[in-house]
């Protein structure tokens, strides 16, 4: 059996800020062939892209979409079987890849898919340039057989909330909280599952737990065990990372907390023992999103907003503890202000830590 693979890189989307599209496929020989790219790309991008393309001989299940992260570029992969097309009689399997500056998992599958079909009928990239190419200049394609996309019916907002904080807080109940005050931190969470569809529904909406960020740059859904991607995971300073490769768990240089999605288990790592500590502003904020998620009347958006003014509170309390100072146009927590209040331990522990993670510590 072969492979083949087919990538395109669109240069510079609607919303997007930069698309490439790519082509590899799998031939009937077992080969996965690095077929079209547009624009070029590096041998170092071209290789971590066949890696997450389910088209290599380790990769046996078919992964139909993928996404993820790599050094502030995201790749959208959707991957085909091939079956009765006479324009790929070679071929067992193609994947479609493109990559963009943006995050938006629907607006790049239904986008890859419209490029599938296309590829499936014609064999040659030069018809999936036109559609590319209509969308980028125009923003829409269309075609009675190949279906119609349109960039503006995507928006980033409706992207932010597709996940279920809801199906986050029916797993996890109480230590929903243990995830929520990591993002608050900006610590490390690394989440393990054997699959990558459940590490990616899963990863894509914890962002969402602190949404007076919304800031998915953060988001790594698809990581290997490869040097070059640990290292460009280890430049950032916090961050979540969906790993399917169990032997993450033995790499305590990775993460402060550990999600095991499979067995529904949450590790918090020594050395954040501390920053992390639990007290009764944790049980309120637990209970809080527990509550607002069990509500059967309640939306995922509204569990959102829920946890967002919750949010708001903490950090309108942060900020009346701050001053501005020495000509700094950011304020920074006042320690003296702090300690006056006296807020139980663990509260003061997480204001300070917080004032860290937002940069309001004087240097």
């Amino acid at each position: 059996m072969t492979s083949r693979a087919v990538l395109g890189v669109p240069a510079g989307g609607s919303g997007g800020g930069g698309v490439t599209v790519q082509a590899p496929e799998k031939d009937t020989n077992g080969d996965a062939l690095w077929v079209w790219c547009y624009p070029s790309v590096t041998a170092e991008l071209r290789s971590l892209l066949l890696r997450k393309c389910c088209l290599t001989d380790e990769n046996k299940l078919l992964h139909t979409f993928v996404f993820g992260q790599y050094k502030r570029s995201w790749f959208y992969i959707t991957t085909v079987e091939v079956q009765d097309s006479p324009a790929l009689k070679k071929v067992t399997h193609f994947s479609i890849v493109l990559m963009a500056k943006d995050f938006n998992p629907e607006k790049y599958a239904a986008f890859t898919r419209i490029l599938c079909r296309i590829y499936l009928k014609h064999g040659s990239p030069v018809k999936m340039m036109e559609s590319y190419i209509a969308v980028l200049t125009k923003g829409i394609c269309q075609s009675e057989e190949n279906g119609s996309f349109l960039s503006k019916d995507f928006d980033a907002r409706k992207a932010y909330l597709a996940g279920s904080i809801k199906d986050i807080v029916s797993q996890f109940g109480m230590e929903t909280v243990i995830l929520y005050t990591a993002l608050m931190l900006k610590k490390r969470i690394v989440v393990y599952h054997p699959r990558i569809e459940a590490i990616q529904e899963f990863t894509r909406t914890l962002p969402a737990l602190v949404w007076h960020r919304q800031d998915w740059s953060i988001l790594h859904s698809y990581v290997h065990l490869n040097e070059e991607e640990v290292e460009a995971l280890k430049a950032c300073t916090g961050y979540i990372a969906g790993f399917t490769d169990s032997e993450v768990n033995s790499r305590p240089d990775l993460y402060d907390v550990y999600v095991n999605l499979a067995d529904s288990e949450i590790t918090i790592s020594p050395v954040v023992k501390e920053a992390m500590t639990m007290g009764k502003l944790h049980k309120e904020i637990g209970q809080l999103i527990v509550q607002s998620a069990e509500d059967p009347d309640k939306s995922d958006s509204q569990v959102i907003k829920d946890i967002s003014l919750k949010t708001k509170e903490i950090l309108t309390t942060l900020a009346s503890l701050t001053e501005v100072s020495d000509g700094n146009e950011k304020p920074t927590l006042n320690s003296e202000a702090l300690k006056q209040k006296r807020f139980p331990p663990a509260t003061e522990n997480f204001l300070f830590h917080l004032a860290a993670a937002e940069q309001m510590l004087k240097i």
